[in-house]
């Protein structure tokens, strides 16, 4: 299921693992509803506790490894965290933050940190040396929360978007589907599974039996190109940032005869400039399929997808909705728009999440009878796909003209 450095996980152990942590959550108290975080990078310790803590009902919050002891602290007193799950690597940045009263830290390996009555220490490798292997099977709604994500906005305040077992089961489907995934995919994971995006990686390939290789030091880009060959990668994802680096920073073109396995690459996360996506066809082995993918983190990671077939013809559109996602181009009175003219992509669809957690002001900007109103602005054209012109927030006025900052940024590029 998982390879890690010199972790290979087999899904039986990783269930196992995972069911311990669970029954000890639920010794703890821990009830559906409840908000555990997770402050881990990728690893085998990261996998166990999200799918472990989804076992109680309780919702997974997965923080950002790059908090700081004031960004910290806030987050963990507005979700009301009963226990926070990290390692020795965030011991510092735990002993600076202010933890809030009655937080529980459960550490792998810890050596600075120690148990008080304020924030009793429990040991990681303690707890899964116990307990049951055995599945908790507690009956858990489909509309229960399963996920908070915190994602910054315009205004840079982190939102918790809050997803249901629903809407990630829903997603994960869809993506399983469109990207013809089976158990014998071997995904290269570089993003971090505490993105919505690196999150799917995870879910998709386990949701059918396929294999997750984690590998956390993309800075050395040709040390993750050697072990693509070596696993005999079929996946790899990442965001324009990540092929921009591999096309400038690695010996991608060299490694293009070592490659025979990589079926697909898929790009997610924002706008890559049609440069990057050029460059990315000619230097990736001809039989890997390229997968241009839009979504968000409110929609439980993706709203559309364009399909390798029509790369070229559609290489600035963002394709069509997934399986089971409806998308408009709406105006400003929620009047559908028709096609070629532009207005706000809004979708509707079982993975469109629940809301932002403790935040009803910005809910309802986002969420009303239309959908999940996106932010971005665009068009459909004659045969359906659609096409992203920027959002609104990205419009500058200077000299009294409108000039959208997203072509500024490709003719950089380019």
């Amino acid at each position: 299921a998982l390879v890690h450095e010199d972790v290979r996980a087999s899904y039986t152990q990783i269930n196992a693992a995972a069911n311990r942590l669970a029954h000890w959550l639920i010794s703890q108290n821990v009830a559906p509803g409840d908000r555990v975080a997770v402050l881990l990078e990728n690893s085998l310790e990261y996998v166990v506790s999200y799918y472990g803590i989804l076992k109680t009902g309780a919702i997974a919050v997965p923080l950002s490894t790059d908090l700081k002891p004031d960004t910290l602290q806030p987050l963990l007193a507005e979700l009301e965290a009963t226990i926070l799950i990290s390692n020795f690597r965030f011991e510092r940045l735990l002993k600076a933050t202010n933890l809030p009263a009655g937080l529980a830290l459960v550490l792998k390996q810890p050596k600075l940190l120690q148990s008080s009555p304020k924030n009793p220490l429990f040991s990681w490798d303690d707890i899964l040396a116990n307990g049951s292997d055995a599945n908790p099977n507690l009956a858990l709604p489909e509309t229960g929360l399963a996920s908070i994500i915190y994602t910054s906005g315009s205004t840079g305040k982190p939102k918790g978007v809050m997803l249901s077992h629903a809407n990630i089961a829903s997603n994960t489907r869809s993506i399983c589907q469109y990207l013809r995934l089976t158990a014998d995919d071997i995904q290269m994971v570089v993003l971090p599974f505490f993105y919505v995006m690196g999150k799917s990686l995870l879910n998709t390939h386990f949701a059918v039996g396929g294999r997750v290789v984690v590998n956390n030091k993309f800075a050395f880009p040709a040390a993750v190109l050697k072990q693509m060959a070596a696993e005999k990668i079929t996946g790899f994802s990442g965001v324009p940032s990540t092929y921009a680096y591999l096309l400038h920073r690695s010996p991608l073109e060299k490694y293009r005869d070592q490659l025979p396995s990589l079926r697909y690459c898929s790009q997610a996360g924002g706008h890559m400039a049609r440069t990057v996506k050029e460059e990315l066809r000619r230097v990736l082995p001809p039989h890997t399929d390229i997968y241009i993918m839009y979504g968000a983190t409110e929609a439980s990671a993706r709203l559309s997808y364009l399909e390798p077939e029509a790369f070229t013809a559609k290489i600035d559109s963002i394709g069509k909705a997934i399986p089971g996602v409806q998308l408009k181009i709406l105006d400003d009175q929620g009047r559908e728009q028709k096609t070629g003219e532009i207005g706000e992509l809004v979708a509707t669809g079982p993975n469109i999440m629940a809301g932002y957690w403790r935040d009803p002001e910005a809910t309802a900007k986002k969420l009303d009878e239309h959908g999940y109103h996106t932010g971005d602005q665009g068009y459909v054209d004659d045969d359906g796909f659609f096409f992203l012109v920027g959002r609104r927030d990205n419009q500058l006025k200077v000299g009294g003209h409108r000039i959208n900052t997203q072509e500024i940024e490709d003719v950089l590029l380019a």
